[in-house]
């Protein structure tokens, strides 16, 4: 099982963002850059990747989480990734690439200092 992608709410000015259920690699990636992408070009002024239900994380879904954190700054757009330190198969690629140097890294939804807000909107 590779898991699935579910899209957050949103509600005109606020989106919590895709939910990676299952693995992040190298066959659920591309969905994940989609996404992300698709959050981008709508306006949003961040974007929260929620990696709490992801039981599986390789290099290539770290080189996703990189590359749509650099797609984000591009766009003047903030990303945050929720990995719970609970969650050791996450935690531990992410720890090890250090990947908190590049893509802001978070235990919890609740520890984004600010919500995704649509720019068109405000």
């Amino acid at each position: 099982m590779n898991g699935a992608l579910r899209r957050g709410t949103c509600d005109g000015r606020r989106a919590s963002g895709p939910h990676r259920t299952g693995e992040l690699d190298l066959a659920t990636a591309p969905q994940l850059t989609e996404a992300a992408e698709a959050l981008l070009s709508s306006g949003y002024a961040g974007i929260v990747v929620d990696l709490t239900p992801t039981v599986f994380l390789d290099s290539s879904g770290s080189r996703t989480l990189i590359a749509i954190a650099r797609k984000a700054a591009a766009a003047g757009a903030e990303l945050h990734v929720v990995a719970p330190r609970g969650n050791r198969p996450v935690r531990l690629p992410i720890d090890l690439l250090d990947l908190g140097a590049v893509v802001p890294i978070v235990n919890s939804v609740g520890e984004v200092p600010s919500p995704a807000v649509n720019r068109d909107a405000t």
